[in-house]
Formats: structure tokens, sequence, C-alpha cells
């Protein structure tokens, strides 16, 4: 088997449990491919000299593989997102800290884990991203994200106004600190932290949610992903900020930013007897009341 390797760096808490997943990786036949920053840190930091095929830089040098193993967080899995794009490789998160929604392997699970996927005990998870399109470039070819569009005030205290049209049919005039036009998936990121609901990674919608607007009554809506959102913003700086993911980008006021599904989805690596829903108790301790 084929697999590739990313990650970001990680605390000496993890140093041991990495050995453990090359070492598992090897010993199972794996032919290894690994990015060549994580291998450099791999050697100086933490003394690990992994054995390897070869090593990438990005999505343009990477080599068919069968899975590629995301080290870190749900951040590093958003990146490792860039690395793969539409060539259908399907992504494992391996959790080198704490809290994990993509990222849902924890150390401790990493043996068994491991042993699992490299013999195929695993299903595989279609994931939606959604597509940005304006007339300033400015993402280049990374114009997609997996969890969220954000549109944000830049540099000020006032509000920006966004006006969004679903369909080419008016919505509403959003008076706001900004937006967040997120997947399924990013349901249980940005968007639930300014009180979006959570949704099934399955649910092929979009949720379009305000951050801090200034009418109350305006409420998160949720559309089919299917649709087609054009969004006009105005800003008394002239300026706003918008990202994908974790990245931004500095746009003019008045630019037109039309968003709609991605023609491609990436596919995640599910353990068996792990679901959506072990890892909604799991990460939001749903159990952690006696009574359930």
């Amino acid at each position: 088997m084929r697999v590739a390797v990313y990650g970001k760096q990680f605390g000496e808490g993890f140093f041991s449990y990495c050995s453990i997943l090359l070492k598992h990786l090897n010993d199972a036949g794996a032919e290894l491919f690994i990015h060549r920053s994580f291998y450099d840190f791999l050697v100086a930091q933490v003394g690990l000299k992994p054995g390897c095929c070869e090593l990438f830089s990005d999505f343009h040098d990477l080599p068919d593989c069968d899975l590629l193993f995301s080290i870190g967080g749900d951040g590093t899995f958003l990146d490792a997102v860039t690395m793969v794009r539409h060539r259908h490789i399907p992504i494992v998160g391996v959790n080198s800290g704490r809290l994990g929604f993509l990222a849902d392997i924890s150390k401790e699970e990493l043996p068994v884990a491991v042993a699992e996927i490299m013999e195929g005990r695993y299903l595989v998870r279609e994931l939606d991203l959604l597509k940005l399109e304006t007339s300033v470039p400015c993402f280049g070819d990374l114009d997609f994200a997996l969890n969220e569009l954000a549109v944000q005030k830049r540099d000020s205290s006032s509000m920006i106004t966004i006006h969004a049209y679903l369909n080419q049919e008016f919505l509403n005039s959003y008076w706001a600190d900004g937006l967040i036009v997120s997947t399924a998936t990013g349901s249980t990121a940005y968007s639930l932290s300014v009180g979006g609901p959570i949704m099934h990674p399955a649910s092929r919608s979009f949720i379009i949610n305000p951050i801090a607007p200034h009418n109350l009554t305006v409420r998160p809506l949720v559309v089919p992903s299917d649709f087609e959102l054009l969004l006009k913003v105005e800003a008394r700086g002239g300026k706003f900020l918008a990202s994908l993911d974790s990245r931004s980008c500095i746009l003019d006021e008045g630019l037109e930013l039309k968003v709609s599904k991605a023609d491609f989805s990436v596919p995640v690596i599910e353990r068996a007897g792990k679901s959506f829903y072990t890892t909604l108790r799991s990460k939001l301790m749903w159990g952690a009341d006696k009574r359930n």
C-alpha cells in the first residue's frame, strides 16, 4: 500500500506516538511518501529518520497514493485537503493534540487504529466542499473550502453590510461583523461558535450564518448546497476580509462573491465502530451527564 504522510510540528508529548505510528506503517509494508518540511521536523526535532520512498512538497508532486495520513489537528487536516484536492485520496486524521472533529484518531488509539486501516477495515465518507468565484482570483487555485467561507470587517469598529442573493433572488442585507457560509462539515467549526446548528456531514446543505448581527431576529439559515449564493459587501473602510478555511485575502468592497458547491468531494476514512455520532459524544461531551 502506498501511503502519504503530512503533518505539522507537535509537542514532545506526541514524539513517542509518532514513532509508533511510523513503525506500524513500516511493519505493515507501506510505501511511505512524506511531506518534505514534516520529514525535516521529524529528523531535526523528534530524532526520527523514517524510511520513505520519496519526499513531496505540495499537490503538484504528491505521488499517487492509497491513503494520506494527516498528523496534527483539524487545521492540519484542512491543509491536507489542499494537498489532495480532487485526487480522491482518502485522508486519515490523526490527532496529536486534544480536540478534533476531522483529526479524530487519538494518540491512545493509534496502534489498533493503524492496524485496522492497513487491513482495510474501514469505511470511506465523502465530504462536500464549497467553491468561491470572484473577478479577483486572490486565492488562486485554492478557491475551495471544506469548512467555510467567512466574510468579515477589517480594521474598523463599524459593521459591514452584506447583500445576499440565493439563485439570483434577493435574500437579505446583513448588517453584522461578518457572515459565514458553512458546509455541513464546517457546522462544528466557526459556524458553531457563533450559534449555528450542527449538521450531519451527509446533509448536502450550506449554513448562512451572520456574525454578531445588528438585528437579533436575523438567524442562521440552512439552504441546499446546489443553490448558488451571491454576496455583495459594503464596508466603511472600503475593504473587507474573506477567508476560505485558514486562507485569507483582503478584498475591495463592491466585489461580488459567488459561492456554490465544489465539483469534487474529499474522501475521509471512518473506522469501523466509529461514526459522526460517536465523535459528537466524545468531542462535545454529550455523555458527560450521568443521567445519560
